[in-house]
């Protein structure tokens, strides 16, 4: 007969799942054996951090939830940071974990934590397995409260001893998601006489925006309004930054022209927007800018976010009903010369006596990248320039976790991405994050990934000190060693590079981006 973990492997199936990303354990040997035998691929991993990184990545390219799979006690908590950077960045993601059998699960034992208390602050809903006869509705609830929006991460503890259990059933036939409903017409007019009242509108896209596919949306009410647009570090590629209604990112230019845009503009529409990507103290100051709110959920309460008028919709069929309701003269591109320069700045090449930083490279890997080319950030100063000086061309190509914010994401979260698009990927990391999950460029060499790892290399926890710097004048505690980067990542049977000069900088990401190949570059930084 059937086993109830032959059962939950049914269910990950009829969820369309390809991949589980996780660490293999005792306690999970029934779920091993059932996965090998089906058509889903697990991937053994290197930690279970970068299983729950790869997971996050996935679920955030693809809209479907990513799978992350570990054992009890350390290999749960292993999986906590990627499930939690996946729940605050709103990337749909289910995460199972082992158990010992429930036996024993009353006392003291072995490696047993209470998981489910301890995943419960961190996924929007998690519960134990304790009958064979709850898998299919288990695992139908935690797709789709992961998936529906917005997502999240959801968490599902498994028992050895129920994993073993006989059971003959069927999984819960898969429907289409739920849709949030069309916008109400009495709140569309509000919003609409609010943008034509304004002297200075500005789109604000957060990352919902991106995540519920809502860039055609946002473009065609910017093509025809002629309305200027600036991102959150996760809405970049809701627009292109070559369109002149672009401003890039909240923080983009010199300096940061783009912030001082918004702070000028008069209404804010607020396109999947979530404070927690960018704190609203820092361009509604003063409390004087009229809000709109348009997001599959209503806006968190807070001084500075206080919306006027709140959409809670479908944010693609949102912004079609403001735009039906707008005259093509209601707005203007108040501020298009700005544009030009921070386009320009951004795809200016370094000169051949600049120095190397992450600034003067994003240029030229901007240009070795097509606009459907994915780059994926890890965090650290590297990442501030990247959202504020990479331009984004096509939504979801510009991967940065803002939520959470938390390091080690790019190289796993790269080999997700290489699995699940078909276009070039890009890790831009620093040393700090790099060496935090660098054992997965083994993973990727085994599953014959090919994406391009770029590391920052300061010897230092940049960002770290550059805050410092600017408080106290002086850094402690954030200085590193490093091994031979170069040599590390050749013993790995891969190819690597330490361009020294902007030619060979220039080269080496020419050459190695377009490739099938696994590839890291090492940029040595300069003052």
């Amino acid at each position: 007969m059937p086993t109830a973990a032959d059962l939950l492997v049914d269910c990950l199936d009829a969820e369309g799942v390809e991949y589980v990303f996780g660490l293999p354990g005792e306690e999970i040997e029934e779920l091993l054996f059932s996965l090998r035998d089906s058509p889903i691929e697990f991937v053994p991993t290197r930690h279970e951090q970068g299983a729950a990184f790869m997971a996050d990545v996935h679920g955030r390219l693809t809209g479907d939830a990513g799978v992350c799979l570990a054992t009890l006690g350390p290999g749960a908590t292993n999986l906590i940071t990627g499930v939690a950077d996946a729940q605050l960045d709103k990337s749909p993601l289910v995460a199972i974990t082992g158990q010992g059998g429930r036996e024993r699960l009353h006392k003291e034992s072995h490696q047993a934590l209470d998981v489910v208390r301890v995943f419960e602050p961190v996924v929007e809903w998690n519960a134990q397995i304790t009958d064979p006869e709850i898998v299919p509705e288990s695992v139908r609830k935690a797709f789709k409260l992961a998936e529906y929006e917005k997502p999240g991460a959801t968490h599902l503890e498994f028992p050895e001893d129920v994993a073993r259990e006989g059971i003959d059933a069927e999984p819960i036939a898969v429907r289409d998601q739920v849709r949030r409903p069309d916008p109400d017409d009495e709140s569309v007019e509000r919003a609409a006489a609010l943008i034509a009242d304004a002297e200075r509108p500005i789109v604000l896209a957060g990352n919902g925006a991106v995540r519920t596919r809502a860039a055609d949306s946002i473009r065609a009410l910017v093509d025809r309004l002629e309305i200027p647009v600036v991102a959150t570090y996760m809405g970049k590629g809701a627009i292109s930054d070559r369109d002149p209604a672009s401003l890039m990112t909240l923080d983009s230019g010199p300096n940061d022209e783009a912030a001082r845009a918004i702070e000028r503009a008069d209404c804010v529409v607020a396109v999947g927007y979530d404070i927690a990507e960018h704190d609203p103290e820092g361009w509604n100051p003063d409390l004087e800018k009229a809000i709109v709110h348009v997001d599959a959920e209503p806006a968190e309460v807070y001084r500075h976010y206080n919306p006027d008028v709140e959409i809670v919709a479908d944010v693609g069929a949102a912004l079609g009903a403001i735009d039906d309701r707008l005259s093509s003269d209601a707005c203007s591109l108040w501020c298009r010369e700005l544009h030009d320069r921070l386009l320009e700045s951004a795809t200016e090449p370094p000169d051949e006596d600049d120095p190397i930083t992450v600034r003067n490279a994003l240029p030229l890997l901007r240009d070795a990248m097509a606009d459907e080319d994915v780059l994926v950030s890890d965090v650290g100063s590297h990442k501030m320039a990247i959202a504020q000086s990479f331009p984004a061309y096509e939504p979801n190509t510009c991967v940065i976790s803002n939520g959470l914010a938390s390091m080690g994401i790019a190289v796993p979260g790269a080999l997700a991405a290489d699995l699940a698009v078909d276009a070039n990927v890009v890790a831009g990391t620093g040393d700090g994050g790099f060496l935090m999950n660098a054992a997965e460029i083994e993973t990727a060499t085994r599953l014959g990934c090919g994406f391009t790892i770029v590391v920052f290399n300061d010897d230092d926890y940049g960002l770290i000190s550059e805050q410092q710097v600017a408080h106290r004048g002086e850094h402690a505690g954030t200085t590193l060693s490093n091994p031979d980067l170069v040599g590390f990542a050749e013993s790995f049977g891969i190819e690597a590079r330490r361009p020294r000069t902007w030619e060979e900088v220039e080269r080496a990401f020419s050459e190695a981006i377009p490739s099938d190949e696994l590839t890291l570059i090492e940029l040595r930084l300069e003052d």
